[in-house]
């Protein structure tokens, strides 16, 4: 039965899309944090809500803000709450002219994008690449889209499968034996692979990646690229067949819902014509 205090009330907009946000993380903190609330505020209005509702929306513990039978049935009805709200705030904050576009995506493939994307005559929308150095949660919105190796496995989040992206040894026709790659942890796949491979064979190394292309190209020794990548420099021949270990597929990536706002349809429509 609903609390008396508040059977009245309806839910306003604002409680159902912070609890669309703990239902998101599974997390009260991480909901508060998001939302720019304090956390004893959050756990209020929570309580409201619940009263409001006269639902048991969660199952409060040490695994955090569960959520119940009927607040997963609540879930499902506010699922687009969130996405229509960062939309609203997003469109009332922004200045006129084309909408940023937020990118995550590996070195080479930003640089791939930034060569090949077509110029808009009328821009509606322009790329802004997030560094990929850190795992940037789409389902969350820390970025738009994202580029990746593997298909997502979270129910938030769309995908379309890309292209094959191959990889093998390049360097100039005279170049020595030796590998130019990065150096220490984190590395990607491909200097990885470098070090586990040939690690008693690293001539020298950068802390970026197109540094690393610029040794090459300057011939002190060789390096893994993509084939997409070593294609935009004529003075490079590849010197191993295709490796296999770091062949994969490429998924481009959105929150399900954001994929249709105009301006990252659009950017979603232009990444897909590049890529594939």
């Amino acid at each position: 039965m609903r609390n008396a205090t508040f059977m009245n009330e309806t839910p306003s907009l604002d409680d159902l899309a912070l609890f669309q946000r703990v239902a998101e993380h599974g997390n009260l903190t991480a909901a508060a944090r998001e939302a720019g609330v304090p956390l004893p505020t959050a756990s209020r209005r929570m309580t409201r809500l619940e009263a409001q509702t006269g639902r048991s929306l969660f199952l409060r513990g040490k695994a955090g803000y569960a959520l119940s039978a009927e607040g997963r049935a609540l879930a499902t009805e506010t699922a687009g709450l969130t996405t229509l709200q960062r939309r609203l705030c997003r469109h009332l904050d922004s200045t006129p002219g084309p909408r940023r576009v937020r990118i995550t995506a590996g070195v080479w493939t930003a640089r791939c994008l930034a060569q090949r994307l077509p110029p808009q005559p009328t821009p509606t929308w322009l790329p802004e690449f997030i560094p990929s150095n850190t795992r940037l949660d789409l389902a969350r919105r820390e970025a738009d889209i994202g580029i990746r190796n593997r298909p997502p496995d979270h129910p938030w989040l769309a995908r379309q499968r890309t292209r094959r992206v191959s990889y093998a040894v390049y360097g100039l026709p005279d170049a020595p034996s030796g590998f130019v790659t990065l150096p220490g942890e984190p590395l990607p796949p491909s200097q990885a692979w470098v070090h586990a491979h040939h690690g008693d064979a690293i001539a020298t190394t950068a802390t970026d990646p197109r540094l690393c292309l610029d040794l090459t190209l300057a011939g002190l020794g060789r390096m893994v690229l993509p084939d997409f990548t070593a294609a935009t420099e004529p003075r490079l021949i590849r010197l191993s067949p295709v490796i296999d270990a770091l062949t994969h597929d490429e998924w481009l990536v959105s929150h399900h819902e954001a994929r249709h706002d105009p301006p990252i349809r659009l950017a979603l429509d232009a990444l897909m014509q590049v890529l594939t």
